[in-house]
């Protein structure tokens, strides 16, 4: 257990500048508008936020592109070409499933305050960087070049996964997300 006299690990402290990091205020702003028109007002951004599940949405769908995202890597890494149609598979079946989450993420990501929003760009900003490499990766495989296609697999795993750091914050250290009021009450 770490007390609070010790010095935090370089993630956290590096995340704290994040946060802190007022030089992205200026594209959360820019961002704003749009996002609110497309993502978040009336009841799209109800839908899209989860309101009628009483839970965030977008948690539950970052679990199908990293599952999917993870499971091509697996393929590709322990298969060695073996499995490359599968792998190609989970990696299309990843993007797919990218464009909802990223609409809920956007969702919630509006409701947001300031030092969230702007760890939310970057999440956003990697996790868009990540999509672009898969689908590079995606495209290779179907114009068969396989080995391209599992490099450029596993650089947007790479990627993705720093998105999923950011992510993970903001759900869990900084509880970013829709919920129901009736998870609030203390119940026995």
């Amino acid at each position: 257990m770490t007390t609070t006299s010790e010095r935090p690990p370089a993630l956290v402290r590096w995340t704290l500048r994040l946060e802190g990091a007022s030089v992205l205020d200026r594209p959360v702003a820019a961002l704003e508008p749009h996002v609110q028109t497309l993502f978040a007002s009336g009841v799209k951004g109800q839908v899209l936020r989860g309101d009628w599940l009483g839970h965030a949405l977008h948690p539950l769908l970052t679990d199908l592109v990293v599952g999917s995202w993870t499971s091509a890597s697996l393929l590709d890494v322990l298969g060695r070409g073996r499995w490359a149609a599968p792998a190609q598979a989970l990696v299309g079946t990843g993007l797919a499933a990218a464009v909802p989450t990223a609409w809920t993420g956007w969702a919630e990501w509006s409701e947001a305050s300031s030092r969230e929003k702007r760890v939310g760009l970057v999440h956003a900003v990697s996790n868009g960087v990540a999509i672009g490499a898969y689908a590079a990766s995606w495209r290779a495989r179907r114009q068969g070049r396989q080995a391209a296609g599992v490099k450029l697999g596993l650089l947007g795993y790479a990627i993705s996964g720093a998105g999923a750091y950011l992510g993970g914050h903001l759900a869990e250290a900084r509880k970013v997300g829709s919920h129901h009021p009736a998870f609030d009450a203390t119940q026995v």
